[in-house]
């Protein structure tokens, strides 16, 4: 279980959740109530796609001020819509809708393997894409992480996964090496491809 690392880095989307369920009900809720909004929506999750396979292609490839905000921009863009009705669109059937939504399906076994590596005197560290706070108090988790490292809230977080930057900057506020380090998360081609990157050890929730 690799328990005896002395530092976790975790995944939030699709990891300390059950994602099916919440989509489901998303989709219900945005069919029934933000139809308008799916194309806008739709447009935001290929750029950050998009950013992604940019981050893959080009390592030296930095998103300015951060990755979240290069993806307002470009949906923005390409919807021919402001930034500012970007972010709030996105701000809200994106984190702050599904928070109802996410306590319902949380992966209550890894949420308590998390309590009792901390309990047991580990470091933990939430590493995430997209904006993590608010979904994490709507988990009840908040509490479960020394360091949050997400797209959009830390302002040194510049490039998406692949690319190992998160990890690796979890791992320095935390004051361990990456040697030290389990990345736990629900993508190997994003969060597994990351930690290999960081030179990490690398556990798949599925």
């Amino acid at each position: 279980m690799n328990d005896f690392k002395e530092a976790w880095l975790i995944d939030l989307d699709g990891t300390l959740y059950k994602p099916k369920l919440v989509k489901i009900a998303m989709g219900a809720e945005l069919v029934l109530l933000g139809a308008h909004r799916v194309s806008l929506l739709r447009a935001f999750r290929k750029s950050h796609e998009e950013l992604r396979e940019e981050s893959r292609r080009n390592p030296t490839v930095q998103f300015l001020p951060n990755p979240f905000e290069e993806q307002v921009r470009r949906t923005a863009a390409s919807t021919r819509t402001t930034e500012d009705h970007v972010r709030k669109v996105v701000l809200e059937w994106m984190v702050v809708r599904p928070g109802k939504w996410l306590a319902q399906c949380k992966r209550e076994k890894l949420l308590d393997r998390i309590e009792t590596f901390r309990t047991k005197g580990g470091k933990t560290a939430l590493v995430s894409d997209y904006p993590a706070r608010s979904k994490l108090t709507a988990l009840g988790a908040a509490d479960l992480f020394d360091v949050i490292v997400a797209s959009g809230e830390h302002p040194r977080l510049k490039r998406l996964k692949p690319c190992p930057d998160g990890y690796l900057l979890a791992a320095q506020k935390l004051g361990v090496t990456a040697s030290e380090c389990l990345v736990i998360g629900d993508r190997n081609d994003a969060d597994g491809e990351a930690a290999r990157a960081a030179g990490m050890d690398f556990e798949l929730v599925s």
